[in-house]
């Protein structure tokens, strides 16, 4: 059970974190490196929060992962990333500041995704002999 509650913490993570970081990138302009001084952090301070903390959460995630591959088989944990892509699509459809479009065929990839989960971690893993 642990090793789920770890997995699950990185996904949350992992995808807050992806959010996070396309959230902010967008509201960055392309400048050149020379030009950034303060008066540009400071009128995009926000954004810039918003790409440190998604940098953060994916330090958090794999801190996570660490311990989740600790009480996990590595091909039931690995299946568990995979989660992150269909929240990530999911939250990027609904949440009204990323205008993301939705389509069937994102969708049907989506609950593919979420099936596949689902059907390799339905059955009890083995034990080792």
């Amino acid at each position: 059970m642990k090793g789920y509650l770890w997995s699950g913490a990185s996904v949350v993570l992992v995808t807050t974190a992806q959010l996070l970081m396309k959230w902010g990138v967008v509201q960055i302009p392309w400048i050149a490196l020379s030009a950034i001084d303060t008066s540009f952090i400071l009128s995009h301070l926000s954004a810039l929060i918003a790409v440190f903390f998604g940098l953060c959460g994916y330090v958090l995630s794999m801190g996570c992962w660490f311990f989740a591959l600790r009480h996990l088989p590595l091909n039931r944990a690995y299946t568990l990333l995979s989660l992150s892509y269909a929240l990530v699509y999911i939250a990027a459809v609904t949440l009204p500041w990323f205008n993301e479009s939705i389509s069937l065929t994102k969708t049907v990839g989506g609950l593919l995704i979420l099936s596949g989960v689902w059907l390799i971690h339905s059955k009890p893993a083995k034990k080792p002999d």
